[in-house]
């Protein structure tokens, strides 16, 4: 009995352990897929149309300071001439990215 609940114990550890980082590859792949193009690998914007369009870093005060809710629905409703994703992404891929993006403002 006491070895069930042990197995138990390290499976829940281990999958507590693996989703953050599942959720993070998949925010990672996404982002790479429909968001670098302006706002750059890094999250810079550092890149031709993220320079035109004059779009913030992900480093700049305003942005680091910004809700999750706040960029989820900056996501979902597009703002400026950046597009609306809601119907284009899921509602966890959105949050996916949205967790990416925080590992690039560090």
């Amino acid at each position: 009995m006491k070895h069930r609940i042990r197995t138990a114990a390290m499976i829940l550890l281990a999958a507590s352990i693996a989703a953050p980082a599942f959720a993070q590859s998949a925010g990672a792949d996404t982002y790479k897929a429909k968001c670098a193009m302006c706002h750059g690998p890094d999250g810079t914007a550092a890149t031709p149309m993220g320079k035109m369009m004059k779009i913030p870093s992900f480093k700049d005060p305003d942005v680091v300071k910004a809700t999750d809710a706040g960029l989820i629905a900056t996501t979902k409703d597009g703002k400026g001439k950046m597009p609306a994703y809601n119907g284009k992404l899921t509602d966890a891929q959105i949050k996916d990215v949205v967790t990416f993006i925080r590992t690039l403002q560090k």
